[in-house]
């Protein structure tokens, strides 16, 4: 397997770097980088700062560090303030680089933060968890939550680069893997059918041996969508279909005020729902939706409502997705398992039927 994967996104290709020694590819990097008079500056999971010290040690050495929680909340303007004002105290510039290590709560924030700060300035992306390892960490989509919804602030703007250490998912709780599984799942369905097919015969798990190659082909197919569409404006389809699944599940966090469910797990919820919906459009059959249920569900995954939600807040909250046009949602739905499409001309009844039948309250 190769290591790298160019990402021509942009006017500035960049290379996503996965497995190997990456610790030392990054202190190598930075060391590069202050040759060149570019000082380096570190935001990190603070979790992730204290399980992976002697990674993060090798890899980033004394550098100048501000650490915070990865939790959603931390999505916020409040913390994007901090990391304003942490780079605003050191000796920093419009060359500076800040190295962003954490998962997508962490990598979006510290996306963000480099957008704006002097006008942007370049970022590295240093994904520790499976779903930004996967998604967030590619394709320069950076945001934080508002109370109206999910990522409704946010800038595109590509990192320098991005290194993928695999090894990092052995400390990765439980749970936390499995929400990145429900990304994993997402590209089987959306664009390939092999891959889906591999994990409805063996569920993945943080020990499996074809782990890397996973993480490289879920790469390989976002980098392919963004190169095409980069700021998902195409008419139909591209990167909007990276958001299979998200409508629904962005609907599950906002209504649970982002608490009760992990990104993963609300995209998983989402997952069903869009394969429910696609039944309802006589897309897929009955055994088709059995099976990504029976997929998500032997990943530890939910495929349904934990506990009831009102039926028209989630249907409220869609209305705020930023896939919306002229006040339509485009819904992205699946022609067949391993091949998805967007639609903006669904009946609400159909959608407000799914929400039911997933145990949403009337």
């Amino acid at each position: 397997m190769q290591p790298s994967i160019l990402a021509k996104i942009g006017g500035r290709p960049y290379s996503i770097r996965i497995g190997g020694d990456v610790a030392e590819a990054i202190a190598a990097e930075v060391a590069r980088l202050k040759g060149a008079n570019r000082q380096s500056f570190l935001l990190c999971d603070s979790i992730v700062n204290r399980e992976q010290a002697e990674f993060s040690n090798r890899a980033f050495g004394a550098m100048p560090r501000l650490c915070l929680d990865g939790g959603e909340p931390t999505k916020s303007l409040e913390s994007l303030g901090e990391v304003l004002d942490f780079l605003s105290a050191q000796p920093s510039d419009r060359r500076s680089v800040l190295w962003v290590a954490g998962g997508g709560v962490i990598g979006d924030l510290g996306g963000f933060a480099a957008a704006v700060y002097l006008r942007g300035i370049d970022y590295v992306q240093v994904p520790t968890t499976l779903l930004a390892m996967v998604d967030s960490s590619l394709g320069g989509k950076t945001g934080l939550n508002l109370k109206a919804g999910k990522n409704l602030a946010g800038a595109f703007h590509q990192p320098l680069a991005v290194f993928i250490a695999p090894e990092l998912l052995s400390t990765l709780p439980p749970r936390e893997f499995a929400a990145g599984i429900g990304e994993v799942i997402k590209y089987g369905l959306l664009g390939d059918a092999a891959l889906f097919a591999q994990l409805a015969s063996t569920p993945l798990t943080p020990a499996s041996p074809e782990l890397p190659a996973v993480i490289r082909r879920c790469c390989e197919i976002k980098v392919a969508l963004v190169q095409a569409d980069e700021r998902e404006t195409a008419a139909d389809d591209g990167r909007a279909l990276l958001n299979l699944g998200h409508t629904f599940g962005h609907a599950v966090e906002q209504v649970t005020g982002y608490s009760a469910y992990l990104h993963g797990e609300a995209v998983a919820v989402g997952l069903v729902a869009a394969a429910r919906l696609s039944a309802q459009l006589g897309a897929l059959g009955a055994d088709d939706v059995a099976r990504v249920e029976r997929v998500v569900s032997a990943h530890r995954l939910p495929v349904r409502l934990r506990a009831p939600l009102s039926g028209a807040k989630l249907m409220a909250a869609m209305q705020h997705d930023k896939k919306a046009r002229a006040g339509q949602i485009r819904y992205v739905v699946l022609r067949r398992l391993g091949e998805a499409h967007t639609r903006a001309d669904i009946d609400p009844a159909l959608v407000a039927a799914v929400w039911r039948s997933l145990g949403a309250a009337d």
